[in-house]
């Protein structure tokens, strides 16, 4: 049991349709889901917005690496398996690549011109009437209070593409589990002890929205712009939902990952330089206004 086996669901286009094992599916099922239930208490709702056939997008936030698996419970109790697409490097693991491979996970290739085979391979899984699990902030918020970052435009891009609906899910209190070790080291995010912590048993929060209404999106170009704005839409409620979630309200403006790391470069950078600076002895500089007139430029000789 290596890899996806004949036994793979067919298209429904006639053409070689989503791979995956039945065996393996069930082998996963068997063994992660009385582990689940044994480790985590569970709080879920809205489990009716899951659509029990065809293709759909779960569009969630992510506080943890240890939320795909409790995210992927919840899932399978609302009816449906979870496909991920998942770091291609984990598929080159022993064991863990076979079991990936096996259940139809899809591997995605960061900084290569393969990069777009993710895509394709998550186009035909959503036609063959799959369940894809998107994490569109792209990797673990960074926020320190644990909010949703700005989202990246895969999600809309398959759901505008496909006409798959994307359902919005928040989930909280798998950062409780097992804090994400990247995260900021301020706000609720700095206060976690890093590590895994099984005890007491966390409760896990789960919730699903009804689909995000895509449709004034319907027959525009996938430019820049009409992305943007899908992925503002689906951001805004799956944040709604965390701060159901919560009993909080969400911040006005999401945390800008990419912005502010911007930020923190320049400010590094600056920094760099005025120690550079400082480190010029001070004879060295120049000053008075011999060096005054020294700096000033001279002109041509006629």
């Amino acid at each position: 049991m290596s890899g996806p086996k004949q036994g793979a669901a067919p298209s429904q286009e006639g053409r070689p349709g989503h791979r995956y094992s039945p065996g393996w599916r069930t082998l996963t099922i068997v063994i992660l889901r009385p582990l689940l239930y044994g480790l985590l208490r569970r709080d879920w709702r809205g489990r009716g917005n899951v659509p029990r056939k065809g293709g759909v997008i779960i569009a969630a936030n992510h506080i943890s690496e240890a939320d795909p698996l409790a995210l992927a419970h919840f899932v399978y109790e609302s009816g449906r398996y979870p496909v991920y697409l998942a770091k291609s490097t984990l598929f080159d693991v022993r064991f863990i690549g076979a079991v990936l491979r096996g259940t139809g996970q899809i591997p995605v290739y960061r900084d290569s011109a393969d990069a777009s085979l993710a895509l394709r391979d998550a186009e035909k899984a959503l036609l063959d009437g799959e369940c894809l699990m998107f994490y569109p902030e792209g990797s673990c918020t960074r926020d320190p209070e644990l909010w949703p970052m700005t989202g990246q435009t895969g999600a809309a891009r398959m759901a505008l593409k496909t006409g798959a609906q994307v359902v919005p899910v928040a989930s909280w209190g798998a950062h409780e589990l097992m804090p994400y070790k990247k995260g900021e080291q301020k706000g609720l995010a700095g206060s976690l002890k890093k590590g895994v912590h099984p005890l007491p048993r966390k409760r896990m929060q789960v919730i699903a929205g009804p689909p995000v209404d895509l449709t004034r999106y319907a027959g525009l170009p996938l430019d820049r712009d009409t992305l943007r704005a899908a992925t503002d839409d689906i951001m805004a409620a799956i944040t709604a939902l965390l701060g159901e979630l919560r009993g909080e309200e969400p911040p006005e403006v999401p945390f800008d990952h990419h912005k502010v790391l911007e930020e923190r470069r320049r400010a590094a950078q600056e920094q760099a330089a005025e120690t550079a600076r400082g480190a010029v002895p001070e004879q060295a500089r120049p000053s008075g206004p011999e060096s005054a007139r020294a700096a000033e430029p001279k002109a041509a000789d006629s």
